[in-house]
């Protein structure tokens, strides 16, 4: 008897009733986290702009002194107890989202260059077979953003830009589109 392959199979629809949990939507336990509170909000379309619900983000950010809450970070930088430094995030039926953090300290990269302030983002939804891999970096913090090796690596200027959250009333906003025109850059991971 010849075996036939299972067909691979999507994920979900499950991650609003299976992994979000309110109190992960907040990085800075409870406002006791050192550094600027910052919110970041957005939605996440598809490439004809249509909202996608029932999509997961997780994150993980280094803490507003440049470190992560991980035992390979061997920095000698202060660890901030209060910071989770992980979070995840699920979007409502109109495709949005929100998540309350600090503003990240930069990090250091290859060869001790460092890069700027960023948070690592990866998205789950339907229609994925592997979670995408994505920043999302300050649009007002020019400087930094332009001595940043991966951002420095991106030569489409449009892409790198899908990349920046805008500053919007005191927060952030940030977008993430899966595919099309204005498809948010992923990266190879």
């Amino acid at each position: 008897m010849a075996l036939i392959p299972t067909p691979s199979q999507t994920v979900g629809p499950f991650f609003h009733y299976a992994l979000d949990h309110p109190k992960w939507a907040d990085l800075t336990g409870g406002g006791k986290a050192k550094g600027q509170v910052i919110r970041v909000a957005g939605r996440v379309l598809d490439g004809e702009g249509a909202a996608l619900p029932d999509v997961m983000l997780e994150l993980w950010q280094a803490n507003a002194a440049g470190k992560y809450a991980h035992p390979e970070d061997k920095q000698d930088k202060p660890v901030d107890p209060a910071f989770r430094g992980f979070g995840r995030v699920s979007t409502a039926k109109d495709g949005s989202y929100a998540f309350t953090t600090i503003r990240p300290g930069a990090v250091p990269g290859r060869g001790n260059t460092l890069q700027a302030p960023h948070i690592n983002v990866s998205v789950f939804g339907r229609g994925l077979l592997k979670r995408l891999c994505t920043r999302i970096y300050f649009a007002d913090l020019a400087k930094e953003n332009d001595a940043d090796p991966l951002l420095a690596s991106i030569e489409d200027a449009a892409a790198r830009r899908t990349l920046l959250a805008t500053p919007e009333g005191g927060n952030y906003r940030f977008d993430i589109v899966l595919q099309g025109e204005r498809e948010t850059a992923f990266l190879d991971v």
